[in-house]
This record gives structure tokens, sequence and C-alpha cells, in this order.
């Protein structure tokens, strides 16, 4: 089944005019669209991404908040708790995205110094005892590394049918790993299709990327050049953050990036090269970007979570296109 989330606007601490009112406007695009819920960010600098949720849950009927949870800013009997807590006083559901990383200065000032496999060793356990304690009602007891639990019970309950769904973002080997141990939808950011070969990816994998496609190229790109026009400041801004970022998505990314920001057919990578996204672009026409996302649903990708809306206008087209490639993909397959 085609999944799709729309990415919650980066609200940073130092926002000071009506920091919802873009937010509050995505929400209610999303849901008009029939989209399935919303990505919300967590790092050192943003806004409390409960937060976040909690408005999602207040100017929305159905969707689902996709909450950044990473075991550098809460215990999991907190993130169970708060799905808990959501679930019995609301009805709704939370889904969680695992993160394991971040800006190597956000490690430090946390003062994290695990390197990036241990990381991933206590975001499996943390993963673990976040879906114990949302799922099942007995005491738990769990003896980890990283975690030891002593018969701890969940409080409130889990309601049934309204377990999270659970994410973990990451490309590298660990993540794979980690992916598997909790049977998640692994999340990452698309390079160009052939890169990948003959790779097939988890089934039910997930995709972050932004797209801009109108019924005819030419005007795909240009508003696409208008959206992110050259700016070299912010090519030297992302070329020292690629120095201080501990992601394996990130470093490889930007080192494709770097290599060739120029579009390879409708694949575009210079917002994220001038630093103002952190995902790939899909831009052309129908034709050409459903083409090109069709052959990420061939590698068996089925969630898409696309780029902060800058419109309505903007986002109506971007799922009218991916619903359109997975149709010409169900089509395939029967």
């Amino acid at each position: 089944m085609l999944t799709i989330y729309t990415s919650a606007p980066w609200l940073m601490s130092d926002a000071r005019e009506e920091p919802f009112k873009h937010l509050d406007d995505i929400i209610v695009w999303t849901e008009e669209l029939g989209c399935a819920g919303m990505l919300i960010f967590s790092d050192n600098i943003s806004f409390d991404p409960w937060l976040i949720a909690g408005r999602v849950l207040e100017k929305s009927r159905d969707l689902v908040p996709l909450v950044a949870v990473n075991p550098i800013y809460q215990h999991p009997m907190s993130v169970a708790k708060s799905i808990n807590s959501i679930a019995a006083g609301s009805g709704r559901r939370i889904g969680v995205n695992l993160v394991a990383g971040g800006f190597s200065r956000h490690l430090r000032e946390m003062g994290c110094n695990l390197d990036h496999s241990q990381r991933y060793d206590r975001l499996a356990e943390f993963g673990t005892i976040i879906a114990e304690l949302t799922s099942g009602e007995q005491p738990l007891k769990y003896s980890g590394e990283y975690y030891q639990l002593n018969g701890l019970r969940p409080a409130p309950p889990p309601i049934a049918g309204l377990e999270p769904r659970i994410f973990v973002s990451g490309t590298s080997e660990s993540c794979i790993r980690v992916q598997r141990e909790l049977g998640a939808t692994r999340l990452s950011y698309p390079r160009e299709p052939r890169e990948y070969a003959e790779e097939s990816l988890p089934a039910d994998s997930g995709f972050r990327l932004g797209i801009i496609a109108r019924e005819d190229s030419s005007t795909a790109w240009r508003l696409a050049h208008e959206r992110f026009p050259v700016d070299r400041l912010g090519e030297e801004f992302h070329d020292l953050a690629y120095e201080s970022v501990e992601s394996h998505w990130h470093r490889r990314l930007s080192e494709d990036a770097m290599k060739v920001s120029a579009p390879v057919g409708s694949y575009w990578m210079y917002p994220f090269r001038a630093y103002k996204t952190f995902c790939p672009y899909i831009v052309g026409s129908y034709a050409e970007t459903a083409g090109l996302l069709l052959r990420y649903m061939q590698l068996g990708a089925s969630t898409f979570i696309l780029d902060e809306a800058s419109s309505k206008d903007d986002l109506f087209h971007s799922v009218q296109v991916l619903r359109l490639a997975w149709s010409k993909f169900t089509e395939n397959r029967s």
C-alpha cells in the first residue's frame, strides 16, 4: 500500500512571530489531500517534537504524527508513556521514527561519546522497549547493555489497535541490522536510481524526498529554479556541515551532491548541495517524475515522506504524481 507523509517545518528555538502558521497550513493541506500523517524532526535547536505532535492532533481529525525520537533526549519509558497517553486520551495513533545520530556538535553538546555502531546498539534496545511497552500490559523485565528494567509496568496501558508504527532512519549496515531486529520500516534518502544497480530494498521501505511536478517539464524546472536559485554561500555552509556530520546517509548524499549537483534526468541534488533542504528533489513533467518514482517503487519503496511543502499547489502535484506512479506499479504487478 502506498503511504504518503508530509514533513513539518523545522521550527527553531529562535522563532518569534507566528511559528505555527505555516505548520497549521501544512496540516490542513496534508489532511485535505488524504495523506497518512506528518514527520516531525528532533534535534538540539528545534521545538520539542511532542509539542508539534500535539498541534497536529489538535488541528486534524486523522493524521498520524510521525515523531523522531532519539535515545539522547528521552528514556524509552517516557516515549511509551506519551504514545499510550495519546492513545488513551484521544484514540489517536502516533508513529515513531528511531534516530541514532545527528550532527557531531549536537552529540558532543549532549555528552554522547558512543561511536556509530554503539549508538545503533543502544537504538535497538530503545526501540525494543518502546515496542514492548506500547503493545503489552505485563510488567517488563529487560536486561541490556544500555537499559535495565525490573518489572516496569506500562502506565497508562496500551490501547489495542493503536500500537505505533515504528520506523528507523539510516543506510548503514548497523541501521539495516536494527531495522531487521525490530521489524521496522527503514527510512532513507534516495540516491539516483542507477546507484542501486540490482539491489532491492527491504520490504516496506520508505524514502524522504521533494517533488516539483507539473504537466510540462519546462514549467516544473522554472518553478524549481525559482524556489532553489544558485546560492554559493549555501554551498559553503553545506561543505562545512559535511565535515561535522556523523550520519552515513548525509555523508553519502553530500559526496553525490558535491560530485554532480546538476540534474540527472529528473533527479536533482542542488537544493541539498545549497544547504536549503536535507533531501534530493525529483523535478519534471508528470510522466518524467512518475517514471522515476516508479523505479523506486520497483526497488521496494512504498512509503514516501515529502519535503516541507511551500504551497498547497506544490503538495497537490506531489501527491498526484506519487499516486500516478503507484497506479502504474500496481498495474505492472497484476
